[in-house]
């Protein structure tokens, strides 16, 4: 190594920071934090510029490297194809939502909602006289134990009625409706 890139070296840290760094550094802090993490080099460079703060996405990037930051985007979410319909479980509403009594036909969905850092998913069920939600369930992970809880709050929040049709849009409600047909309180 040569002595004066040894000298340059050293005397490196004891020159007084630049101004325009310091003013790109706290811009770059800045939209960062407005952005809530999700903003990376090239955003960062376009809106700094934007605001007259002449910045490259490669200068962008040192600095956000420099400072600690690393931007983090939602991921999305993606639900297996369930393909056709639950053999066990034939489609006896034919889209017929018109009904004439409570505790008749009841409805049923899942779906996810992301929740802090993870997706969190919801199963519902609804009556279609009322068209209001009578039972649901929140769980981590979308599986029969999710749907029956929400069946069960339902069932129990009606006073347990007799004769009940189901008919739900996801496989989990689908597999939760064949177990509670199974023990005789759907059809």
């Amino acid at each position: 190594m040569h002595r004066s890139s040894f000298k340059y070296w050293v005397q490196r840290s004891k020159r007084p920071a630049c101004a325009t760094k310091a003013k790109e550094i706290a811009k770059v802090r800045e939209l960062f934090r407005e952005s809530e993490g999700s903003a990376g080099a090239r955003s960062i460079a376009e809106m700094a510029t934007r605001q007259d703060v002449p910045l490259s996405r490669y200068r962008a990037g040192r600095l956000m490297e420099k400072l600690g930051l690393v931007s983090c985007q939602v991921p999305g979410h993606t639900y297996k194809q369930t393909g056709d319909e639950h053999v066990d479980v034939p489609n006896h509403l034919e889209r017929q939502f018109n009904v004439v009594a409570p505790n008749r036909v009841w409805c049923g969905d899942v779906m996810y909602l992301w929740v802090g850092n993870r997706w969190a998913y919801l199963a519902v069920v609804i009556d279609l006289f009322t068209r209001k939600p009578i039972g649901w369930a929140m769980s981590l992970s979308p599986d029969s134990e999710l749907t029956s809880s929400a069946l069960k709050m339902a069932y129990e929040s009606r006073g347990r009625p007799k004769g009940i049709m189901f008919q739900a849009t996801r496989a989990a409600i689908i597999r939760a409706a064949g177990s509670v047909r199974r023990s005789g309180n759907a059809r």
